[in-house]
């Protein structure tokens, strides 16, 4: 029984061909092709890309894979850091060292997006929990049996999102006043709530 390759395979494959330019040889290959391969930069032996991309690439996915817990970014990450790799190759001396480094970076920016994306998605559904308390018709109705004095404070504090000073401004009156409204508007609202239940 034959297995299709996933998309995560499929991508591989091409990185390994398009990008890399390695032409399917075993990671073994004969030291003659692979000593001619090499090129001499000033005193060492520098490895082909293709080798660094064999010796490298599963163990990269591997551990990309342990950090982001998705396969398929694990890869994505990896082929990301091959292709930097591959754009700095003449000026890199432990491409293995940069590998690495490149894609702990690139785990930690997407670390960085998914937390910003958490604390958006937070956000959205803290305000569309508090529109929907604050257009519940029982809700009107608990403000609308306030004294029309609390009525202005808890509207403008928690509805138009007013700080303390902003209201006392609006009203006319002693930042000491509204948090007085305040106290006794939410005191009246606790125990209309407990009698309603």
């Amino acid at each position: 029984m034959t297995t299709q390759p996933n998309a995560a395979q499929r991508r591989l494959e091409d990185v390994e061909l398009a990008v890399i330019g390695w032409e399917a040889t075993s990671v073994e290959g004969d030291a003659a092709a692979n000593e001619s391969a090499a090129v001499p930069a000033t005193e060492t032996t520098t490895v082909p890309p293709e080798v660094v991309f064999r010796l490298h690439y599963a163990p990269l996915a591997g551990w990309c894979r342990r950090m982001t817990g998705d396969t398929e970014v694990a890869h994505d990450i990896a082929a990301e850091a091959f292709v930097r790799l591959l754009a700095r190759w003449g000026r890199v001396e432990d491409p293995r060292a940069y590998l690495y480094t490149t894609a702990l970076n690139l785990v930690r920016d997407r670390w960085r997006k998914a937390e910003r994306e958490r604390s958006a998605l937070r956000r959205t559904r803290d305000r569309e929990q508090r529109e929907i308390a604050q257009n519940s018709p029982e809700l009107r109705w608990l403000i609308e049996a306030l004294p029309r004095r609390h009525q202005q404070v808890i509207v403008l504090h928690y509805f138009a999102d007013m700080t303390v000073d902003q209201v006392a401004r609006t009203l006319g009156v002693a930042p000491g006043t509204i948090k007085r409204d305040l106290f006794d508007a939410r005191a009246t609202l606790q125990r209309l709530l407990e009698e309603s239940a």
